[in-house]
């Protein structure tokens, strides 16, 4: 399993690397994982805000959809359009090239609450026992 040290985590296994005032969203290496291969992403509209929690995509799988939540509020300013095309990359490279979302964070404060890679990791151990 992999962790991005410059990532910040939530306990639903999305990421996000905070650059400035933006913030690059994705599913964790352990989400892709559990989903198996993903066949189709559902991304947001460019300009689309939301909170802390809401629904932001949908991803599919061979075994099942499952939600992506929003892990701090923001209003979408970029969507990553190659997963249109290549929603495999969420299995190859789901802190590279598999990013979902660029967004405006609203409230920084709220990224204190999100997990570093080393608490994420043992959260994500602790499931597995």
């Amino acid at each position: 399993m992999k962790y991005d040290p410059t990532c910040k985590y939530d306990e639903e296994h999305e990421w996000i690397r905070v650059e400035g005032d933006e913030g690059v969203i994705g599913i964790s290496d352990y989400a892709q994982d559990q989903l198996s291969d993903i066949v189709y992403v559902e991304l947001p509209e460019v300009g689309d805000t939301f909170d802390r929690g809401d629904v932001l995509a949908v991803v599919e799988s061979v075994k099942a959809a499952s939600d992506v939540y929003m892990p701090v509020s923001g209003e979408v300013l970029e969507i990553n359009e190659a997963l249109e095309d290549s929603p495999e990359l969420l299995n190859e490279d789901p802190y590279g090239e598999a990013w979902l979302v660029r967004i405006a964070i609203a409230d920084p404060s709220e990224l204190d609450d999100l997990l570093d890679a080393k608490a994420y990791k043992a959260f994500v151990e602790s499931l597995d026992e």
